[in-house]
């Protein structure tokens, strides 16, 4: 089995597309649909047909081009069962712990709610790929618009047991914030700090900071590290629940400058 092509590229103002392609089956699937224009500049720049989408959740910066791209190309959309009444153009909806194949290549479903109520990550094991948008970012997660706290600890907890070696794609350029934030919680890191110094340089280089792996958030990202010794002590909380630091640590984001 050859190996999945992946075409990274920005849409809007802070988004990343990513179109995926089996160069077997001739399979291309967009991961979100954010705009149009780069889409089809991307797919065109490779040679590739657009044959699906793959919807994460329901936000109009992951939708908006839905239906502009079925009628281009005749696309399936394939989005959560959970959010299939918000998801423009769907054809089909898939559910936690559901598989299926793209081409040869399997991937797996995970609903992973808190950023949104049916937000769900696609996940190609035998790659070592996954798609997860708005739950994952390298050193942030998703804002908890539509579940708590404990819903997007819980998502976050089914990601971080994938291999280290996951090749994680995520929706958003947010890594440099995501980096200050982090180093103000846990300063003393020093795999954040160098990883810190590696963002600015990418950034300074005009290069993206996607993909991170897996091994790498559970190393530098404070979201999955409630358990950290250093970040409790940092918080004051030595002897709260991993739920109720990750809560500290999303709270604090949200108002962090």
């Amino acid at each position: 089995m050859k190996p999945l092509a992946i075409e990274v590229f920005t849409c809007r103002s802070d988004n990343y597309g990513v179109l995926v392609h089996d160069p077997e089956s001739g399979l291309t699937a967009a991961i979100d649909a954010p705009e149009e224009g780069p889409i089809v500049a991307a797919a065109e720049r490779r040679g590739w047909r657009l044959t699906h989408i793959f919807t994460t959740h329901h936000h109009i910066d992951h939708v908006e081009a839905n239906l502009a791209l079925k009628e281009r190309y005749g696309c399936e959309i394939i989005g959560p069962v959970n959010e299939a009444v918000a998801i423009p153009g769907i054809d089909r909806t898939v559910a936690d712990g559901d598989e299926f194949l793209f081409g040869e290549h399997p991937v797996r479903v995970f609903e992973t709610p808190g950023h949104t109520a049916g937000h769900i990550c696609y996940h190609f094991p035998e790659d070592k790929i996954l798609f997860a948008a708005d739950t994952l970012f390298a050193l942030g997660c998703g804002r908890l618009f539509e579940r708590t706290a404990a819903d997007m600890w819980h998502s976050l907890q089914k990601l971080a047991v994938l291999p280290d070696e996951t090749a994680v794609y995520f929706g958003h350029e947010y890594t440099q914030s995501n980096a200050r934030f982090a180093l103000s919680i846990d300063a003393g890191n020093e795999a954040l700090q160098r990883r810190a110094r590696q963002i600015d340089e990418l950034l300074a280089e005009g290069r993206f900071t996607i993909p991170t792996m897996i091994g790498l958030e559970k190393e530098t990202n404070p979201f999955m590290r409630p358990a950290d010794p250093a970040i409790r002590r940092h918080l004051v909380m030595e002897g709260a629940t991993n739920e109720e630091v990750f809560a500290e640590i999303r709270k604090r984001k949200d108002n962090f400058k």
